[in-house]
């Protein structure tokens, strides 16, 4: 039987093993996010300087937006239930897939807003992350503010597509800068949780994948969102 010293050692030895491979498992899912965010922009800009590559993509838009939106949920649901190499492989798929979708920002916006737009947003997505790591407040409270606050800009988005309001287009803008800031911190939060809970039961397999689809979607909607509001359009 252990006495309470060594008790106490076991504790504090399992904490810091614990808390080494949190720290561990974070920077896969910063790293993966990244990689993928490497990914989109360079399939982005590749296809907005290939007429080749470019003409097919406009042609076949919905088809490859639909396809990504069926991949970017289907990897959200078996992800976990995947080996590690292949939910990687669907994760870089995906980004590239919306490398293509995205690739008609380089036809709207100039190259400066949008390396501006980039530069905002990796501030404000890293000063959120960091806000959520070193915080002792619990943000889960946040989810049904933040997921309110994403179904209100989308229903209005969907509205300004008849109304066409520049107005309502700004307030759409600015509110999902303030949706998809909060959603940075809770899920950055929420995936310290889950890294947790499944550390704790002995396997976190494909769990960084998971939160790196996750914070990169995060990342590509707030940097759409600026983008708008920076709005100097060719």
């Amino acid at each position: 039987m252990l006495s309470y010293s060594q008790q106490g050692f076991a504790s504090a030895a399992g904490s810091i093993a614990h808390a080494d491979a949190q720290r561990a498992y974070m920077s896969r899912v910063y790293l993966w996010m990244f990689v993928g965010l490497g990914v989109t922009g360079a399939t982005a800009f590749a296809t907005a300087t290939h007429e080749a590559i470019l003409v097919p993509v406009m042609r076949s838009f919905w088809i490859l937006l639909i396809a990504e939106l069926g991949l970017v949920f289907a990897l959200s649901y078996l992800a976990p239930r995947l080996s590690a190499p292949v939910a990687g492989l669907l994760f870089l798929v995906y980004s590239a897939l919306n490398g293509l979708t995205l690739s008609g920002i380089f036809l709207i916006y100039r190259l400066g807003t949008i390396t501006d737009a980039f530069a905002i947003t990796a501030g404000v997505f890293g000063a959120m992350s960091l806000y959520a790591t070193v915080t002792q407040k619990d943000l889960s409270g946040w989810g049904t503010f933040l997921f309110i606050g994403l179904l209100g800009v989308l229903v209005a988005g969907v509205v300004n597509l008849f109304m066409r309001s520049d107005l309502m287009g700004f307030v759409i803008s600015s509110s999902c800068v303030v949706v998809f800031a909060g959603l940075t911190a809770y899920d950055t939060q929420k995936l310290r949780r889950h890294f947790s809970a499944a550390w704790a039961g002995g396997g976190v397999g494909s769990l960084a994948i998971v939160g790196a689809l996750t914070l990169y979607l995060d990342f590509i909607n707030l940097f759409l969102a600026i983008l708008r509001l920076l709005d100097r359009r060719r």
